[in-house]
């Protein structure tokens, strides 16, 4: 399956990324957050980004074969290139999950990665890596009943002492995995303090399949950074996105046009934070589009005036129409 746009061809080749038999003309994948991710903002991130290869939350495979139609499994074509990341250690589960996505999905994507106590509980997430076998038979089992690539995300290693993130690579590798993204954190540090993008420079030349930087990318300088430091292949934008979903397509001019963005006005956010919380209540329903839309408001209006005193008035409100009366006080501040 082969994913391109025409556009900008003189770019194609020094812009774009095979994995296994797909192009994606972009470097820039907006990573997988669970909650946060969804529907709604992959279309958001969408409307700017023509190219770059989205991510779904993580979906549990467990989960998932009880109930194939969940909201979380929902996408549609315009989101094309996407890749549904799967959550789980049960080789025939994860396998059996990711056929049920694989007429939605370009890519599969496996969590080796997530830090929370509840996944790690399950042996699932970040559990992984203290059990390559099984992330290995994860990966070979999703190739045998779909042809797509399968990828995987995991961190440098369970805390500073058990770093083994080299040989965890190059053994998903063995085991049939089209790329790899790499979060610079242990588990132990779960989002807290610094990525070390310049330790995961040591995958080159270790592995033959691209790999994608992650963690602490918030802009096109530490998107460049990142990038020159762990000599990957392309990154994946995290956390960076809430507030701000046009970032990986900021990135993608910056990568391939040298083009800095315009710092966005009060304006431009509030109305994209708007389309945003109205896009979640058409999704979701009124009250629970508005409860969910709770967590972006910090992230929409960092840095404004009076901020604090918004968000908090914001973060309790229900009332649609007070919500949009809040939003113009904040405009005309």
């Amino acid at each position: 399956m082969i994913i391109q746009n025409t556009q900008d061809k003189e770019f194609s080749n020094l812009n774009s990324i095979s994995i296994g038999n797909v192009k994606i003309n972009s470097k820039v994948v907006s990573a997988p957050m669970a909650g946060i991710t969804d529907y709604v903002l992959r279309k958001l991130i969408r409307k700017y980004s023509k190219d770059c290869l989205l991510t779904t939350e993580m979906i549990s495979s467990e989960a998932l074969v009880q109930r194939e139609d969940c909201h979380i499994v929902k996408t549609d074509e315009e989101e094309i290139p996407v890749s549904f990341q799967i959550s789980g250690h049960k080789p025939p589960l994860v396998a059996k999950s990711a056929k049920i996505l694989a007429d939605k999905a370009t890519i599969i994507d496996i969590n080796m990665g997530c830090p929370v106590n509840k996944v790690m509980k399950a042996t699932d997430g970040c559990a992984l890596m203290k059990s390559p076998d099984v992330a290995a038979s994860l990966i070979r089992a999703v190739k045998e009943v779909v042809d797509l690539p399968v990828t995987c995300k995991f961190r440098l290693g369970i805390n500073q002492n058990c770093i083994n993130f080299v040989d965890f690579a190059v053994k998903m590798q063995e085991a049939g995995a089209a790329a790899i993204c790499v979060h610079a954190r242990t588990r132990v540090q779960m989002y807290s303090g610094v990525a070390d993008w310049k330790r995961v420079s040591a995958l080159r030349g270790k592995i033959d399949i691209p790999y994608f930087i992650n963690g602490d990318i918030v802009s096109v300088e530490t998107a460049e950074q990142a990038m020159n430091d762990s000599l990957a292949d392309g990154l994946a934008v995290g956390r960076g996105l809430l507030g701000n979903p046009w970032l990986p397509a900021q990135i993608d001019d910056y990568l391939k046009f040298g083009k800095k963005p315009d710092e966005k006005s009060i304006e431009e956010k509030l109305s994209v934070l708007k389309e945003h919380l109205d896009a979640e209540i058409a999704f979701r329903g009124e009250l629970n589009g508005i409860k969910f839309f709770r967590k972006f408001y910090p992230y929409y209006i960092k840095g404004l005036r009076g901020a604090s005193e918004f968000r908090g008035r914001l973060v309790t409100e229900e009332n649609y129409d007070k919500i949009i009366s809040i939003l113009q006080e904040i405009k005309n501040a």
